[in-house]
């Protein structure tokens, strides 16, 4: 156990070194490609290699973790881990979907995975650049728009493609090139790595995986689903922290930038002049000096895009300085400001503040969001000599840019945890297969044909054999937990085959006291020369033959024909009642004597309920009273003792009909010569539907060459 143990860590050893190569030679690429700035991204190479050699994980590990790597050169590659994982896990699906790569499937492969990618980096760049990231593709996206009409963003996707195409096509080649090279022992060290039990095939790992036993949701669908909802959890937790902490900080910075500019504009106004300045504007001296302070005073206060002052009536506002638009800012640059006198209604956010803006109190910052915008404004009082406010300056900041900022770091992040999601997935349910799912269900799978093996002692053997075989070794309950189960396992088959071989030996002997109570009779008939043993032989060729033409498959299994075999002897118990006189009588009997003789089946009957009583519970002789009670009973109905017909006879007793007049018809008694097997046969066909269940009558007939081996075994004539 040790050695395994150790052989497992040097493979596995093995495997991360192999992965680690993979993402070598994925960096190596795309470092050449990025410093030759060619548009490709040659990063493809060691994911399909690994995905090939190793499967889900080492392919989609090597996908992100290149990606991660080479952000530190390019810090757009990051986004991109997703699209990377995504080639990993479609890689994985079709080489074991296609097992041949031909010319056919190669390019089926190329086009998909170009196609895919393709798209979806195109969506990715777009989505968070708003242009291509390759100056070759904005050269090729122009060209495209230019000469077709179609818009940049449509154009972008098919030249996106193309490379991608391109680009995968190159992976594909160097990829196929290193695994030509890669020796089968190398191969097999790098796939089998990992394992905690015998390694699995593809073909038993897909059975093992489609094998769900009685189970409604699997250990690997409950883990797969528990980690991407706790991973998303997490995500959006600590990123939705993250960005409302950021937010609130920036928002915090805009309140106290605004509220400076406020007080730095409140200060450089005359508050003397502000009535000539609202009635005269420009031509008032110093009007113009004081705009220009204003506008150094926005410059200067980072994120400001509207500085007024403004005086405050009952319903209205009058603007004494409302400055233009900011020249470096394309959302603002076309507006003008106000002019000095301008008067327009109280807008909504200051109405319920306008007690204090009449009095010249001091009001909070307010902040306005609708559908177009999202601000922060501060109001200061400018104050005369007599400490009257004459009017308020007021500063506004945009929020509008922090949320299309955030907006933006969503979807980076987003991008950058979907592909960490896909990482954390295939380590979860990697490990969780190894060392949970596929051994739980390799015990399961043996168990289930341990119970299915039944009375089968070989396949029960093979069952156990294939239960120890699975060597599970995780180092855990779960290696324990196998262990004790192949110990009772064995310990059990142990047992079975004890009590099979006693049942066995009891059956014997039952066999024994049967036909030795059955040869008791017979011997007191001295006309039935080797009745018990012919007619259970051709019980067996009719239980026989109607089991393999499917006939009463409700009924007959493998019980019920050993119990029918078996009771065959006893279906004449009944006659040990009938007196010798009668039973050896050398003639035909008389109607008083023959209603006599048919007494045998009742006395059977009670016999054999007698030992049924005696022994208890369901057992074989139940077929041996149907036989001894209604083996003369007539399929249309005229036998006796209770005139029973058709399926309501049982079918035992059917069976015996047959096989009792048969030995009865080419066996000779006193009063008669026996009759040729033609006749017989011939004799058993009239009789068939009004005698005898046909179905049992035609299985008989099918059976010839087997009955006459029966005849000439114990009557020469045969």
């Amino acid at each position: 156990m040790g050695a395994k143990r150790s052989k497992a860590a040097r493979d596995s050893m093995f495997r991360a070194c192999s992965v680690m190569i993979g993402i070598g030679v994925n960096v190596l690429l795309s470092l050449i490609g990025y410093r030759l700035q060619i548009p490709l991204y040659l990063d493809s190479t060691g994911i399909i290699v690994l995905s090939v050699l190793g499967g889900y994980f080492p392919g989609i590990f090597t996908a992100v973790a290149s990606n991660m790597i080479f952000s530190l050169f390019s810090p757009h590659y990051i986004y991109f881990g997703t699209v990377n994982a995504l080639i990993a896990i479609y890689t994985v699906w079709f080489v074991r979907r296609k097992k041949k790569l031909n010319y056919q499937n190669v390019l089926i492969y190329i086009l998909v995975i170009g196609t895919g990618s393709g798209i979806l980096s195109a969506i990715i760049q777009w989505g968070l650049f708003n242009k291509p990231e390759s100056q070759s593709l904005v050269l090729l996206m122009e060209a495209m728009a230019s000469s077709t009409g179609i818009p940049d963003f449509l154009c972008f996707i098919p030249a996106n493609i193309i490379v991608n195409i391109a680009d995968k096509s190159i992976g594909l080649l160097l990829a196929l090139i290193i695994l030509h090279f890669v020796p089968e022992r190398v191969r097999m060290r790098i796939k089998e790595s990992g394992w905690r039990q015998k390694p699995l095939s593809d073909l038993e790992r897909e059975n093992l995986e489609n094998w769900k036993g009685t189970t409604r949701i699997t250990i690997k669908v409950r883990i797969a689903i528990m980690l991407t909802v706790m991973t998303l959890a997490s995500a959006l937790f600590t990123g939705g922290v993250g960005i409302r902490l950021y937010f609130e900080n920036e928002r915090n910075e805009r309140t106290h930038i605004v509220e400076t500019a406020a007080k730095f504009a409140a200060g450089q106004v005359d508050p003397e002049k502000i009535g000539e300045y609202i009635a005269d504007g420009r031509d008032v001296s110093g009007y113009e000096e004081t705009e220009e302070m204003l506008y150094n005073i926005r410059e200067n206060a980072s994120g400001v895009v509207y500085l007024s002052i403004i005086k405050y009536e009952e319903d209205n506002k009058i603007y004494v300085f409302d400055l233009d638009g900011l020249e470096n800012d394309e959302r603002y640059e076309n507006e003008l400001g106000y002019s000095p006198g301008d008067i327009l209604p109280l807008e909504d956010a200051v109405r319920p503040y306008q007690e204090d803006l009449l009095s010249g109190k001091a009001i909070p910052v307010i902040e306005t969001k609708n559908v177009w915008s999202w601000s922060v404004s501060a109001y200061s009082p400018i104050v005369n000599e007599l400490g009257q406010c004459v009017a308020y300056a007021r500063a506004e900041a945009s929020v509008d840019y922090l949320v299309g900022y955030m907006r933006n770091f969503q979807r980076r992040v987003l991008m950058v945890i979907s592909g960490v999601l896909i990482l954390l997935l295939a380590v979860g349910l990697w490990s969780t297969s190894i060392n949970t799912t596929y051994p739980i269900k390799s015990i399961g799978m043996s168990l289930e044909n341990i119970v299915k093996a039944e009375s089968d002692q070989a396949q029960m053997d093979e069952a156990v054999r294939q239960l120890r075989a699975i060597d599970i070794r995780t180092g855990d309950e779960l290696e324990k937990l196998y262990h004790e189960i192949c110990d009772m396992a064995v310990h059990q088959t142990e047992q079975l085959r004890s009590i099979r071989r006693f049942s066995e030996h009891t059956a014997k002997m039952q066999d024994g006291l049967i036909i030795t109570m059955a040869d008791l009779v017979e011997n007191r008939d001295s006309d039935t020369g080797a009745h018990i043993q012919k007619t259970a032989a051709y019980v067996r060729i009719i239980v026989e033959g109607l089991q393999k033409k499917g006939y009463y498959a409700g009924k007959i299994d493998s019980k019920f024909i050993s119990d029918v075999v078996r009771s065959a002897p006893l279906h004449d118990i009944g006659k040990i009642n009938i007196s010798d006189s009668i039973l050896n009588k050398p003639g035909k009997l008389t109607e008083e004597e023959y209603e006599v003789i048919k007494t045998h089946t009742i006395a059977g009957k009670r016999i054999m309920e007698k030992a049924i009583d005696t022994i208890g519970g369901e057992n074989y002789l139940k077929e041996a009273r149907n036989m001894a009670a209604y083996h003369h009973e007539r399929w249309d109905g005229n036998g006796y003792p209770e005139g029973l017909h058709g399926e309501v006879i049982p079918l035992s007793a059917r069976i015996m009909a047959v096989a009792d007049v048969f030995d009865a018809l080419t066996s000779s008694r006193v009063y008669k010569k026996a009759f040729s097997l033609e006749q017989a046969i011939s004799m058993l066909q009239d009789g068939a539907g009004s005698q005898f269940d046909p179905k049992c009558v035609e299985v008989f007939v099918d059976a010839i060459p087997e009955i006459k081996i029966i005849l000439r075994k114990y009557n020469k004539k045969y």
